[in-house]
């Protein structure tokens, strides 16, 4: 672990600790940080084996900072998000908003990292995979909020979900997500436009079909039938 890594662990631990002393509402903190007992042990352990970017780690890093804030408060008492209901003129605490916004904002680009390292997207799909993750991560979480929310003491439950009485809280919640990785995605597509030479062969390139290229259905499975071992 380099020294700016440790300056990551140690920043998000000291707030985790601020978050952790006398929290609003315990239970909801407690659901709110099972996701962080899962995934920050992920993060730290898998980076002996497949270094992420210092930015990928820091983008990460601010994530989980706003989470772990929003888990002190609950996402709907957050004061800042107090500060945006004012600035907006909303009807409801908007700190929530601005998590699942940050989500795909800070997260899209150690995705988009992830899967041109090890699955070697290039191209348009190194930019349509992670809006797609975004999605779909986003989706899972709000249906494991649902299942949870569904099983626990109601004022937990209604403290974790959030929705502050809308009932188009889950897909509002989706929609931001993904404009935030769409932003991302096309910040760093510009970047890349403007520097990469190799930028617009890239793109072309990665719309081809080989010309050997064969269906997948069913004839990829009678040719494996076909060679399968009697």
């Amino acid at each position: 672990m380099s020294r700016y890594h440790a300056f990551l662990l140690s920043l998000f631990a000291a707030v985790w600790v601020w978050a952790a002393i006398e929290p609003k509402y315990p239970h909801d903190w407690l659901l709110e940080n099972y996701l962080v007992f899962i995934f920050v042990p992920v993060i730290v352990l898998t980076g002996r084996y497949f270094r992420l970017s210092n930015l990928s780690y820091t983008l990460m890093t601010l994530f989980m900072l706003l989470h772990v804030v929003g888990s002190h408060y609950t996402y709907a008492e957050v004061p800042f998000g107090t500060m945006l209901q004012q600035w907006f003129g909303s009807g409801r605490n908007m700190y929530d908003r601005l998590v699942h916004f940050s989500f795909g904002l800070l997260l899209a680009y150690p995705l988009r990292e992830v899967f041109m390292r090890v699955a070697k997207v290039r191209g348009i799909w190194a930019y349509w995979f992670p809006l797609e993750l975004v999605l779909a991560f986003s989706a899972a979480y709000e249906i494991i909020e649902w299942r949870v929310a569904a099983r626990v003491d109601p004022s937990a439950g209604l403290a974790f979900l959030g929705a502050q009485g809308d009932v188009w809280d889950a897909q509002k919640d989706m929609a931001l997500a993904v404009v935030g990785a769409a932003i991302t995605l096309l910040v760093v597509a510009l970047i890349h436009w403007r520097h990469d030479p190799a930028f617009g062969h890239d793109l072309r390139a990665s719309l081809k079909i080989d010309p050997g290229d064969k269906p997948l259905g069913e004839q990829a499975l009678r040719e494996l039938l076909k060679g399968r071992p009697k």
